[in-house]
């Protein structure tokens, strides 16, 4: 009896070491990275729904994060609608700026009035629901070229109340989504996108241990298009085979590595288990490149 008690016990510790937590966000709403998609809002808001689908019927958490400025066919009441569907899903709602600029190209002013005017639709959006707006999310994961403009842009989201959403599963899904409305790679896209993502996962599981020595909420980066809303089912499936459980933003920045320096200042983006390493002097080794024909067909679409 004690024998089986115990076992009993170590059985339930190892499944408890062993579990993996994730949260889906996904950035550039309506819709981005795959210029040649449907950019009406009947085609927007086909893409959402079924992008949205797993999230809506399995109850999974999910985070999208809004660039108004992306709606530019169907304008400000298009985008409420699309918008609408993403809080029906359960969704959270933060500010992905107006225009997505690069901070690195513009006067820091100009950034800061873009996330401003981000701010009236996504506000009024969420307070139809009772809830408030509270996340922002970098462009291109930069947040500065310079010490002084990097201090600056935090010094102004924390006077805007903004909670910054870090990336730790950052990727290249934008070239493969890119190339997905393509006809000549879409076969092929859809046989290697999800096995590419599942080597970068696994290549900042291993990052994660040397940086941590133990498994955190992990936050994944993707974007919002129809390669994604295809193969969503897919992507949810290889994270649950890992072991992993989806959990919310806020469940997931409750924990203590998110309160990790992050020194970081240059004119890269890229996952804060990166910035984390190079604050604490480790070595970095990146995740997976994609494949050559991925690299090489963004850069001539």
């Amino acid at each position: 009896m004690k024998g089986s008690h115990l076992t009993a016990l170590l059985l339930a510790f190892a499944a408890t070491a062993s579990a993996r937590d994730v949260v889906v966000t996904i950035d550039d709403l309506p819709r981005g990275a795959d210029s040649d998609g449907g950019r009406s809002l009947e085609a927007v808001l086909a893409m959402t729904e079924k992008l949205l689908k797993p999230f809506r019927d399995e109850r999974i958490p999910v985070t999208g994060f809004v660039n108004e400025g992306r709606a530019v066919e169907f304008g400000p009441e298009g985008l409420r609608e699309v918008l609408e569907l993403w809080l029906d899903a359960g969704a959270e709602l933060g500010n992905h700026s107006y225009s997505h600029l690069n901070i690195n190209n513009v006067p820091l002013a100009e950034f800061t009035a873009d996330i401003s005017r981000g701010e009236a639709l996504l506000d009024a959006t969420l307070a139809s629901r009772g809830r408030e707006l509270r996340y922002f999310r970098h462009p291109f994961l930069f947040t500065g070229p310079t010490p002084e403009t990097k201090a600056s842009l935090q010094t102004f989201l924390d006077a805007q109340g903004y909670v910054v959403a870090p990336v730790t599963f950052d990727n290249s899904d934008y070239m493969f989504a890119a190339l997905y409305t393509r006809p000549e790679f879409r076969e092929r896209v859809r046989q290697e996108y999800v096995p590419y993502m599942e080597s970068v996962v696994a290549s900042f599981e291993t990052a994660t241990a040397a940086l941590a020595g133990r498994d955190f909420p992990q936050i994944l980066l993707i974007h919002a298009n129809e390669l994604n809303a295809d193969l969503m089912p897919e992507l949810l499936a290889m994270f649950r085979r890992r072991g992993y459980t989806f959990v919310t933003l806020d469940e997931a920045l409750a924990d203590d590595v998110y309160r990790l320096p992050e020194d970081y200042v240059g004119r890269g983006g890229f996952s804060w288990i990166h910035r984390w390493a190079r604050t604490k002097g480790l070595p970095i080794t990146a995740e997976p490149d994609p494949p050559a024909w991925v690299t090489e067909g963004w850069a001539n679409r």
